[in-house]
């Protein structure tokens, strides 16, 4: 069945035998496909790339913040392995120490949500093991553009803008970095961060004296975690300083947390659907959401899998809430002593319990939060609570909304108002294949640290003061993290990339391309052009952790007739624009001819696929 489309695209899709490349940011992708034209491989090209991510998207991602990958080698083409750049909570950051702070909710903003930055090790790590261009060589096209500056996005000057009043007042050492005479820059303005080019320059003189390329990296991981960095960060965030709940804390991150922890790899979690398998990241990331969704969709027609219509929308946004509605019951870390074993993990994603969850669809949409049943599992169920109740509770709601809200007229809900994430999407001529999505550390998450350029992260916003939630706050333990790239392979052979910002819309936005890609046949920059849509009818990911029931969001060009259906059948919809939702990119690569296909998403304006 082919879905229907619009007869042109925003771009066309790229087709080429060399390499390809797509990601959020241009920059990011040219630097990455200059690799590939010198001989790199996708591995040296997407580390490459993500570094230049640091610095020309800082609102979306920093060197504090955590990343997740998916990938392949050509040596081992079968077996999807999950790069884990997500760092644990620290030793000091227990339920205790928060209550005794007076919070009920690990804050949206400042050091103390701040878990073990994870992406630079994980990305050193990446290169060390599978790369082979030398560091100096890969971090050249960050250290160029930190150093001698790139021209400033407007959504960075805007960032910065909305967060200055904060700067100013509380953050000083982040007015020092983003504000110039106490304003924010002008889009479009050469805006430049020696110090974090002087960090990433330590990095590569680690390595000197060392024999081999793989060692030399391995000198710049230990000055990352032991050296200047962290000894900057540990003494810094021992001063209290203002939060997302209006309060002064200290941050609990030390020196040993920086240098206890690493960076790893660890074997893909797969489901086959419709003659391909997919392969996501485990429940301690929201991955196993796809594969839940995509269990229940197997089971309709392909006329209830199209997106476009008002069937197939009301079908995807009711599987998406009962996977959702799991996530948020059952998925946590495996080391978390409340966590799913493999055992419960195997439940959910069989085919038995996929018709149990199918069985729940009907003609209208459910306003309830509807997890399933696992034999021999205590399910706990997380506070649900509407954003007026938050409003009228006095919170200010500052986290991660992909779609941004009207800000609260306060210094400290102007910030953090539009963190995000990116992505990147990378495949070579050797059939080497990563997908890749780094997030947190951005600019306006904590007050930047002095000498580094960057500030922390708050990845810990996404766990619970609640010592019977599977996603409960505890030291050592990784939060339930949102990044969640893709890899898809057909016959055991990867045949695609792809992957989004977005939070908790990421694999709700994947399950759109997926579906007009693998059921509705699309042309890959005519499935990303596509009107997208997701469902809020979960509790947020991010501070304030809101939901909101039946909720809906859709772009105004699925259609008037699409949309009256759907709030017929009982979806409160939210119009959001005609190009709001989503930011897709997508490799591909046929194994019989080697032939590569690249697409990224026109919204924002700023993401851009590349190859030959």
């Amino acid at each position: 069945m082919t879905f229907r489309s619009e007869t042109t695209t925003t771009r066309p899709t790229l087709e080429g035998t060399f390499g390809m490349t797509a990601s959020t940011h241009w920059l990011a992708t040219g630097s990455a496909q200059a690799v590939l034209e010198r001989g790199g491989n996708a591995f040296d090209a997407a580390v490459a790339g993500a570094f230049v991510l640091h610095v020309v998207e800082p609102h979306l991602n920093g060197p504090g913040g955590d990343m997740t990958g998916v990938f392949v080698t050509a040596q081992e083409p079968r077996r999807p392995v999950v790069l884990m750049g997500q760092g644990p909570a620290p030793a000091g950051a227990t339920i205790e120490h928060f209550r005794a702070e007076g919070l009920d909710a690990v804050p949206g903003a400042g050091a103390l949500a701040a878990a073990v930055p994870g992406a630079v090790d994980a990305w050193l790590l990446l290169l060390q093991e599978h790369g082979a261009w030398e560091l100096a060589d890969v971090l050249a096209f960050a250290i160029d553009y930190a150093e001698r500056g790139h021209h400033v996005l407007a959504s960075v000057a805007e960032t910065i803008d909305s967060a200055s009043a904060l700067f100013r007042t509380d953050w000083p050492s982040s007015a020092d970095l983003w504000l110039e005479n106490g304003q924010a820059p002008e889009p479009g303005s050469l805006i430049r961060n020696p110090e974090y080019a002087q960090v990433l320059r330590e990095l590569v003189a680690a390595g000197d004296g060392e024999p081999t390329r793989e060692e030399r990296i391995a000198a710049a991981r230990r000055e990352w975690r032991t050296g200047r960095v962290a000894r900057s960060i540990a003494d810094f965030i021992r001063t209290p300083h203002r939060h997302s709940d209006g309060g002064l804390h200290a941050g609990v991150l030390t020196a040993a947390d920086m240098a206890d922890w690493a960076a790893g790899f660890e074997d893909a979690l797969t489901l086959d659907f419709r003659g391909y398998t997919i392969a996501k990241t485990g429940p301690w990331g929201q991955g196993p959401v796809l594969l839940q969704v995509l269990a229940i969709l197997d089971g309709f027609d392909d006329a209830h899998l199209d997106p476009g219509t008002e069937l197939g929308a009301h079908t995807v946004l009711e599987a998406l809430k009962l996977a959702l509605a799991d996530r948020d019951t059952y998925y946590g870390d495996s080391g978390s002593a409340t966590a799913l074993t493999p055992e419960a993990l195997a439940v959910l994603l069989s085919p038995e319990y996929a018709a149990e969850r199918r069985a729940l669809i009907g003609e209208n949409a459910s306003h309830e939060f509807r997890p399933g049943t696992i034999p021999g599992v205590d399910p706990v169920s997380p506070p649900l609570r509407t954003e007026a109740e938050f409003g009228a509770a006095g919170g200010l709601g500052i986290g991660e909304p992909t779609v941004p809200k009207p800000a609260e007229p306060t210094p400290e809900a102007r910030a953090a108002v539009r963190g995000d994430t990116c992505h990147i999407d990378v495949v070579d001529r050797w059939g080497n294949m990563v997908s890749a999505t780094p997030s947190g550390g951005w600019l306006q998450s904590s007050p930047a640290v002095p000498g580094l350029g960057f500030c922390l992260g708050t990845r810990l916003q996404m766990m619970w003061l609640d010592q019977n939630s599977p996603s409960r706050l505890e030291p050592g333990t990784r939060p339930r993290t949102t990044l969640s790239p893709t890899l898809v392979l057909r016959d055991g052979e990867p045949v695609m990339a792809l992957g989004t910002p977005g939070g908790d819309q990421q694999d709700q936005w994947q399950l759109l391309l997926l579906l007009r890609l693998l059921v509705g046949e699309l042309d890959p920059q005519a499935a990303i052009d596509a009107p997208a849509l997701h469902t809020t009818a979960m509790p947020g990911s991010f501070y304030p952790r809101t939901w909101e029931p039946a909720g809906a969001v859709v772009e105004d060009r699925l259609g008037e007739d699409v949309i009256i259906g759907l709030e017929r059948r009982g979806h409160r919809v939210t119009r959001a624009g005609d190009w709001a939702l989503g930011r897709l990119s997508c490799v591909i690569r046929d194994p019989e001819t080697g032939v590569l296909r690249a697409a990224a998403n026109p919204r924002g304006m700023q993401g851009y696929a590349a190859g030959r």
